[in-house]
């Protein structure tokens, strides 16, 4: 078992709007618009967060240092009361790798409609719950194993439709994408499907599924499927998804926030479960316990297996 200590400071500096969402803040109001998102003038919103970090590693190959998770910057604004656009970039050369800025988000939306809205560009796979949190909004530093591993490319490009936002019971994206990752072209004729959707039955019960059937490498599959459910009441908050992938896959695609991709068998899956409690109901104390589980090859028993627990 490897010990790892997080000590994670972050920065957030943010010009003129509060990150809410994070495929394209769509549910967050741009300044100088009316309640229906039309301009009283042209507007563009500057934003970015920073993300210091200190690691240490107690077992062998031990390690400590300082780096950054994150440091990101971008920017948003609305054309008319029809089409929007959202652009970010990514400067953490621990996330690149090869000391370059790289681009993140870059898509144009229309979204004039709730329930017919289409984004066309550069941005997040709509698969899985943590995935589509923001890094800002996430629990626990890292997102879980499953997540960094088997939804992967985590960011693509591809044409999005979507509907819904954060007061309506149901939410749904559907996505046609390259399957690549991003900054390289799709080396076959196939697409990659992606989709998520969510239902709040309750004021305390979200529930959701998402599902991937894609071509990697050539005319070779790729399938997955997720299941989610949040329930949260009394300040207690309790989540957890499971994810099933299978087929083929490209390793360049790489992890999630630059996580180290896994060598993976023909069939994988994970699940995580967290729960919290907000002491105060004010989201200023809140303690958390994280246990999550990746299994690599389920077809080999023993092997590529993984657990973690996560207290802060």
């Amino acid at each position: 078992m490897r010990l790892k200590l997080y000590l994670l400071s972050s920065l957030f500096l943010v010009l003129g709007m509060n990150l809410s969402m994070a495929q394209g803040c769509e549910d967050d109001p741009l300044p100088g618009t009316t309640d229906g998102g039309i301009p009283k003038k042209s507007t563009m919103t500057v934003f970015g967060y920073l993300q210091p970090e200190y690691n240490a590693i107690f077992t062998d190959p031990s390690e400590n240092t300082f780096k950054f998770r994150r440091a990101r910057f971008g920017f948003r604004g609305r054309v008319n009361k029809s089409f929007s656009y959202y652009f970010m970039v990514e400067a953490s050369d621990f996330i690149g790798g090869d000391g370059n800025m790289f681009l993140m988000d870059a898509f144009i939306s229309y979204d004039k409609h709730l329930w017919v809205k289409a984004s066309l560009g550069s941005f997040k796979q709509p698969f899985a719950r943590e995935l589509q949190t923001g890094c800002h909004s996430l629990t626990t530093i890292d997102r879980s194993i499953v997540v960094d591993q088997l939804v992967a490319p985590q960011r693509d490009l591809g044409f999005m439709i979507l509907g819904g936002n954060s007061s309506t019971k149901l939410r749904y994206m559907a996505a046609v994408m390259n399957g690549r990752g991003l900054g390289i072209k799709d080396n076959n004729t196939q697409k990659d499907f992606v989709g998520r959707l969510t239902y709040r039955f309750t004021d305390w019960l979200d529930v959701g599924a998402s599902f991937r059937y894609g071509y990697p490498n050539d005319d070779k599959i790729r399938r997955s499927y997720g299941f989610e459910a949040e329930l949260s009441k009394w300040n207690f908050t309790l989540s957890g998804e499971y994810i099933h992938d299978e087929g083929d896959y490209n390793m360049a695609t790489g992890g999630g926030c630059g996580s180290e991709p896994l060598e993976l068998g023909d069939e994988r899956d994970g699940a995580y479960v967290m729960i919290t409690y907000d002491i105060k109901g004010e989201g200023q104390f809140e303690p958390v316990f994280k246990y999550e589980y990746f299994d690599q090859d389920t077809t080999l028993s023993g092997v590529g297996y993984q657990e973690m627990m996560t207290f802060g």
